[in-house]
């Protein structure tokens, strides 16, 4: 049996023939090992709702408008109290480790570059702290906050010590993930029977005690009717609207729910007194078949109504991408895939290349369709 090929090493300058976040692709993959790549870059079951994330916005058509007066303008914006250069934010992604060696730091480094907000995640490779830690200590740039990804863990003492902890580290928000009870290292186990490393661990989840899955005792199969999932401890254990009411009481940081995919359940989080909500079918990572993030977008943000603002994460690659959504009622957008191979292919500066390309991009467009700040992208800019 041959041996897949050793990755290659991360690129010391960026190849002029890399002109599109997409580009980056080919790069990465040459720099990860296989199983890295599949847990990155798979999604669920036949990754239809993957494949539908992009093609979605291809199907979308602009308006172009001409002769606009577009002096003085900008991409500036004020989100939950906190003012970002551009609406542009790194979503949060597991384990960056496996990508670069530097992990979430050098993400940071590449991030602080481009002056883009950052949402760390409870599964990052490096503690919260100490990428909070480099976050003040490299503000040249006048980075925005850092905010903090939070999955409801089984042990809820342990969930409230990591609130209070992104509390005391500076975070300037909260968003609670609510779309993926089960293990999101599912997919690339099943596809390549991929693992961590063992050098990586999700450093913010060290000393969590382990939930205690009910097993049938040796020789004695599962009795009529019970479940493989249904009716186990990990769904017992699973997060409900109790569980964000709790965790809205116990923060006075912002607080938003990513992965709201029906109009229903985010009337429902307004409800439940969040500060933002972010449509996201979680990268197509959890159930296949769902609509692509962007095609779920106007009907929740007419719910929403402007009570709240909405992000959108799923799929873009464009910075038209980034300027569609806002057009359909979002307020900023976050990226995953494409940022994390820059960092597979380049480091920092990989990352801060596909934040500059999407900016680039995104001020393009408005330029080309009459638009001089954010306020003016509206859905009168679509076909």
């Amino acid at each position: 049996m041959m041996q897949a090929a050793a990755p290659l090493p991360k690129l010391s300058r960026i190849p002029p023939d890399i002109a599109a976040v997409t580009d980056y692709e080919s790069y990465a993959r040459a720099r990860m090992d296989a199983g890295a790549w599949a847990y990155i870059n798979g999604g669920a079951a036949d990754e239809w709702t993957l494949q539908e994330n992009r093609a979605a916005f291809q199907r979308i058509r602009l308006r172009s408008r001409v002769l606009r007066d577009l002096s003085g303008g900008h991409t500036r914006l004020r989100l939950l109290g906190q003012d970002f250069a551009h609406p542009i934010l790194l979503a949060p992604v597991a384990y960056h480790r496996l990508a670069h060696p530097d992990g979430e730091l050098a993400t940071l480094l590449g991030a602080t570059a481009m002056q883009a907000g950052m949402v760390v995640s409870t599964q990052a490779s490096i503690t919260l702290e100490e990428i909070a830690a480099h976050a003040v200590a490299d503000d040249r740039a006048g980075r925005p906050p850092l905010w903090f990804q939070l999955y409801i863990q089984p042990d809820r003492d342990f969930t409230l010590a990591l609130v209070r902890r992104a509390e005391v580290a500076g975070y300037g928000a909260l968003v609670l993930t609510v779309d993926a009870p089960v293990n999101g290292l599912r997919n690339a186990e099943q596809r390549t029977g991929f693992a961590l490393p063992a050098d990586i661990q999700a450093a913010n989840l060290r000393g969590m005690r382990p939930l205690q899955l009910a097993q049938a005792p040796p020789g004695k199969q599962a009795q009529a009717g019970e479940g493989v999932l249904l009716g186990g401890a990990l769904m017992a254990a699973a997060a409900t609207w109790r569980d964000l009411a709790w965790l809205r009481d116990q923060t006075r940081l912002p607080l938003l729910v990513k992965g709201i995919t029906s109009a229903e359940d985010a009337v429902l989080a307004m409800q439940h007194g969040v500060d933002g909500i972010i449509v996201s079918n979680h990268g197509g990572r959890m159930l296949d078949g769902l609509p692509a993030s962007i095609d779920l977008l106007p009907d929740i943000a007419a719910a929403v109504s402007n009570r709240v603002p909405v992000l959108l994460d799923g799929g873009i690659r464009r910075g038209s991408d980034a300027f569609k959504a806002l057009a359909l009622g979002a307020k900023a957008v976050l990226v995953g895939r494409g940022y994390m191979h820059g960092l597979a292919a380049a480091g920092a500066v990989g990352v801060s290349h596909v934040l500059h390309m999407l900016r680039a991009e995104l001020e393009l467009t408005m330029a080309l369709t009459g638009c001089r700040d954010l306020t003016a992208i509206g859905s009168d800019c679509l076909m």
